[in-house]
């Protein structure tokens, strides 16, 4: 197996780089980085807006999904 060293480029300004670790790693990137891609991408209006309507899910479970994490890691540490 390919091993990359952690952040050795800006990942999160390239989503082929972010989507490899997805499937690699099976983590998240962060919302931030996800926003900051598609505004780097400069789609247009509509794929904008549908870009955005699915941002805001990913951004909704992804915070979901932390706090299951800390609860069960919490839960795991006491």
């Amino acid at each position: 197996m390919r091993r990359r060293r952690y952040n050795t480029c800006m990942y999160h300004y390239d989503p082929n780089t972010a989507l490899e670790e997805l499937t690699e790693d099976a983590t998240l990137p962060n919302p931030v980085h996800v926003r900051d891609m598609i505004l780097r991408k400069h789609p247009s209006t509509d794929k904008a807006l549908e870009l955005n309507r699915l941002f805001v899910e990913y951004q909704k479970f992804f915070g979901e999904t932390q706090k299951l994490g800390k609860e069960i890691l919490r839960q795991l540490t006491s």
